[in-house]
């Protein structure tokens, strides 16, 4: 009896060892499949990943989280949304990312600081993007809290890190390389500093040609260290025509004409920054760096804007004072009803409308536009590596 007992007792420690083996190969299997999903999904197949940099013409939110004026997350901004509630973008609907996400097959990037921004969510991408920052750091100084571009980019190492850890480091850098990138700055460097106030600290400093070339050196390290940090597709904006927002009308304006220094400003900036892009895929041997003209895509429309079915491009939908362009745009500012009629959403940032006119032209337009190649062109040269 006693040996029948030492039996059953091995066998009970045995089988006991045995579940657990089993239980842990079977943990092991499902942590395989649940990595493997991950990787996998038709989500993270279907597109490419996406990711935006820069300020209001392309934040999606992230302000929302901040504490700062510059934010866009009451009524009326996002009147014309699929949801109809004010998200962060500065715009009545969608603005230029979510549009781009449209025309390449993937789902709206989140911002960055959004909570629900986590999981597989991460692979569609991230907007880092920030309303009010610019190249330089004193550029919006007045809007305190905001994420500035080396912010951004810090976070765009922080986002690397937390993917790598979903679906390890090699997935994470090949998801990185074949990503396209979209980054949006320099307006502001004009709007909100050196024109800001008269005598303003930097036009002190620098006469308008000498700050230009500054900025562009500035703008060289921010874009070499995108490269860096594994982005090989990258749209980067012109500025548009700054000096012809309803904004800028209404302090500079007699007769609706676009205010002269600022335009100066812009055509100073531009063509320097279109060398900076030739110079640098020059260098990396390769088109990496992909010049969008904004001003060119803005002025149409703005010079034309019964063509593109535009009653105005003076006038913001939003706004009060001479041409909607005094102060914010606000629940008790002047409203139109209908926004599609507007090229200007409130006294700064397009339309919907008019964000999808620009985004046509990023997809289709000619090298007056997109230089070396469109958004299309590149979609197809990328689809047969």
């Amino acid at each position: 009896m006693e040996e029948h007992n030492i039996i059953t007792k091995r066998n009970n420690v045995v089988s006991s060892s045995s579940s657990s083996s089993s239980s842990m190969l079977v943990l092991i299997i499902c942590s395989v499949l649940i990595h493997w999903s991950i990787v996998h999904t038709p989500q993270a197949e279907a597109a490419r990943a996406f990711f935006v940099f820069g300020d209001s013409l392309v934040d999606n939110g992230n302000n929302n989280f901040l504490a700062t004026t510059a934010r866009a997350d009451s009524y009326p901004y996002g009147i014309d949304s699929p949801s109809h509630r004010a998200s962060g973008r500065f715009s009545n609907g969608l603005n230029m990312p979510d549009l781009i996400s449209e025309k390449i097959g993937s789902e709206p990037t989140l911002p960055y600081l959004s909570p629900e921004l986590d999981g597989e969510r991460l692979l569609i991408g991230a907007n880092f993007a920030s309303a009010g920052i610019g190249i330089l750091n004193d550029t919006g100084i007045q809007f305190i809290n905001i994420i500035r571009i080396r912010e951004q980019l810090e976070y765009f190492k922080q986002y690397q890190r937390r993917v790598a850890a979903l679906i390890g480091e090699q997935e994470t850098e090949d998801l990185v390389n074949q990503a396209l990138v979209l980054i949006t700055l320099g307006g502001n460097d004009f709007v909100n500093n050196y024109y800001l106030v008269p005598f303003s600290a930097r036009s002190r400093e620098f006469a308008l040609p000498d700050y230009v070339v500054f900025l562009i050196s500035e703008y060289r390290k921010i874009l070499e260290s995108l490269y860096e940090l594994g982005a090989r597709r990258v749209l980067v904006t012109g500025t548009g025509p700054l000096g012809c927002v309803p904004a800028e009308l209404a302090l500079h304006s007699r007769n609706g004409e676009c205010a002269v220094q600022l335009q100066a400003a812009v055509n100073l900036f531009n063509p320097q920054l279109v060398q900076l892009i030739n110079q640098l895929n020059s260098q990396i041997g390769s088109n990496v760096f992909i010049s969008a003209n904004a001003f060119t895509m803005h002025l149409d429309f703005v010079n034309n804007p019964q063509e593109y079915g535009f009653v105005t491009s003076k006038v913001a939908c939003c706004g009060q004072g001479a041409y909607n362009g005094i102060g914010l745009c606000t629940p008790a500012s002047n409203l139109c009803p209908n926004r599609d009629l507007f090229a200007f959403w409130d006294p700064f940032h397009p339309s919907e409308k008019a964000n999808r006119l620009i985004v046509d032209k990023f997809m289709t337009g000619s090298t007056e536009y997109m230089s070396p190649m469109n958004l299309s062109t590149i979609m197809e040269l990328d689809s047969r590596i």
